[in-house]
């Protein structure tokens, strides 16, 4: 008997070889993606770039329970209160007005004697202004001043209790007094959040224009490609500024421009995939057997498109945050008074004795940029074919 195994089987407990056994994919992953998984973690920059990405757009989901101006949980008089979910009337609390103000001397006595607040790590929001800073606005950073200075403006000095970590300005205040760690974070949350939204619903239309585009080609291809060429030669930055003289700058004001001349973007890959595959054999099969247009370019065509889609995504949404810091940094993008990264650097510009404005905005754009870039790059790698089939 011999006791080695056959070339596709294995050797069985006695001795025997055993019948063959296909390999099966491990997972939910197809052979194929788990190899182009496996290529993406390869490339340990863009692997940890997407690591760190992830964490900071997390943390920056949460921004209330980090950065806010009102307590996290509040206990009043044996009532449990949560004043990051629910905005109380200040009567509720032996005041008269329609909010609350948690920095307020009055409210902060009236609690701790019935009761205590639990707050976040730094307690101000994007839009609150510091009272207490030492010097004219833009005010430095807290730690580069020492105890006395830092507790100069609070009624009891040094010893006020108010005069504590959770209100210093880590990196500073703004021109108007706002504390820039608060600015940062929300406005990195909002441009994240404006890139991605933009990214996603201009990679639909994109999609769906370019497959159309390239499978039924002929005069539909072509009365496109015209329309096209016209609609991307209309100056975008002329049109904002129209649309901003007559309407009141907003998210979805400004979202709506610009997804209306950034889903070109992917038509030309698109476009190029599906007229390259549309008359294959097994899509000419597809027709003969009676499947519909709309099945064959969904369920056999898009799916080949989409790896050449989803290797531009990460450049698409960078471009897309990029868009709205430039013109927030112009003045044209969201209202005044929003957190903004292009803001930040536009006081930056306008106050070259405040270096920590331009320096801290500069950075948190320059790394978020980055770190898009990295992971762009490693998507590219792993959907590179001659990595995924070798």
């Amino acid at each position: 008997m011999d006791h080695r195994s056959s070339e596709t089987g294995e050797t069985s407990a006695s001795g025997t070889a055993g019948p063959a056994v296909s390999p099966r994919p491990s997972g939910w992953l197809s052979p194929i993606n788990r190899r182009r998984l496996d290529n993406f973690r390869a490339n340990r920059r863009g692997n940890w770039s997407l690591w760190i990405f992830l964490v900071l757009f997390g943390l920056s989901l949460f921004s209330e329970f980090l950065v806010n101006d009102r307590p996290i949980l509040v206990s009043y008089k044996g009532e449990i209160l949560a004043p990051v979910f629910v905005d109380y009337p200040e009567e509720k609390f032996g005041g008269f007005l329609a909010v609350t103000d948690y920095r307020d001397p009055f409210i902060q006595e009236e609690i701790a004697d019935n009761g205590w607040m639990l707050w976040p790590p730094i307690r101000y929001s994007y839009r609150t202004v510091n009272n207490e800073i030492p010097v004219p606005a833009p005010a430095p950073p807290s730690w580069m001043l020492d105890k006395e200075q830092r507790c100069v403006r609070y009624p009891e000095g040094v010893a006020d209790p108010n005069c504590v970590m959770g209100n210093w300005n880590w990196l500073g205040t703004d021109d108007q007094g706002r504390d820039v760690v608060a600015r940062l974070v929300y406005g990195f949350r909002i441009s994240v959040l404006f890139g991605l939204a933009l990214t996603i619903a201009s990679s639909f239309i994109g999609v769906a224009a370019g497959a159309v585009q390239g499978y039924y080609g002929g005069w539909t291809d072509l009365l496109f490609q015209r329309f096209i060429e016209i609609w991307t030669a209309i100056p975008t930055l002329y049109l904002i500024l129209i649309v901003s003289s007559v309407l009141i700058p907003g998210f979805w004001t400004l979202f709506t421009i610009l997804l209306a001349f950034s889903w070109v973007a992917l038509v030309g890959v698109v476009r190029a995939e599906f007229l390259r595959a549309r008359n294959f054999e097994y899509v000419t099969a597809a027709r003969a057997l009676g499947v519909g247009n709309g099945t064959i370019m969904r369920r056999h065509l898009l799916p080949n498109a989409m790896v050449a889609t989803l290797t531009f995504l990460p450049f698409i949404l960078n471009g897309s945050i990029s868009t709205l810091t430039a013109l927030d940094f112009l003045g044209f993008g969201l209202p005044p008074g929003s957190p903004s990264l292009g803001e930040l650097l536009a006081q930056g510009k306008n106050n070259l004795q405040a270096p920590w404005l331009g320096i801290t905005g500069f950075l948190v754009i320059s790394i978020m940029l980055s770190l898009l870039i990295f992971i762009g790059e490693a998507v590219r790698d792993a959907f590179d074919p001659r990595k995924s089939f070798t």
